[in-house]
């Protein structure tokens, strides 16, 4: 069941694609907000937050790419970015800009509404784990949602945040993409590895000293990522 009041800002330039957007997830029972600019989609958040976005990479004006550094720049709200192409450059742009997910036009009304519910699930889920994780420098408080990196308090999405803290609640544990997507993400047979590796990627440049060579999430080659203790 949908909560009540849940909100998604959609922003699309393609009048016959926003349209179709909108009634899709209607029909699901969510309240959509529509933006056919870059503009008037950080206007519309300003105003009123979504509680999910969907940011078309090609925006006239300010791309999707800005609309999403901007918006991250002031929330974790979950971010889906949509491109027309598939290709690694796209993807990983709209990931590293800050998107938590991202899909490939055309698409299924039902994929669409599957990735939103798993967004949703996994913001108004709590974390299982409440211990004081400790691993040398780096310290996590799951319960409060912070982490510390040589008693200085770093900032992580809540995408990064859950990834560390399933990491860290197996520390020295391989766990592999597919495991990671269905845990941290929410599904496993439509994710893509790469949301991952991204994600891996971004968590390292805040909490490594040494992002190239990594002390805390390593990688094992062919199997996953797993926390060094």
């Amino acid at each position: 069941m949908v909560p009540v009041g849940t909100r998604i800002l959609t922003v699309e330039d393609d009048e016959r694609i926003r349209t179709a957007v909108k009634l899709a997830l209607e029909d699901e029972g969510w309240e959509v907000v529509e933006a056919a600019s870059g503009e008037d989609a950080l206007q519309a958040f300003t105003r009123e937050p979504a509680d999910v976005v969907l940011i078309d990479i090609m925006l006239p004006g300010i791309d999707g790419f800005d609309v999403c550094r901007s918006i991250r720049r002031v929330s974790d709200v979950p971010i889906v970015m949509v491109t027309a192409r598939a290709d690694t450059h796209d993807v990983v742009a709209g990931l590293e800009a800050g998107a938590d997910d991202y899909l490939t036009k055309p698409f299924a009304p039902k994929e669409l509404s599957a990735r939103i519910r798993a967004l949703l699930r996994r913001v108004r889920s709590s974390d299982s784990a409440t211990r004081h994780l400790v691993f040398d420098d780096l310290e996590i408080i799951p319960e409060e949602g912070v982490v510390r990196v040589g008693g200085e308090e770093v900032h992580l999405t809540k995408t990064e945040f859950r990834l560390l803290v399933e990491l860290a609640s197996h520390p020295g544990r391989v766990l592999s993409r597919e495991v990671l997507l269905e845990r941290v993400w929410g599904y496993g047979y439509f994710g893509d590895g790469r949301l991952v590796d991204v994600h891996i990627r971004r968590l390292r440049t805040k909490i490594e000293s040494d992002p190239a060579h990594p002390r805390h999430v390593v990688t094992v080659r062919g199997l996953g990522y797993k926390l060094q203790t």
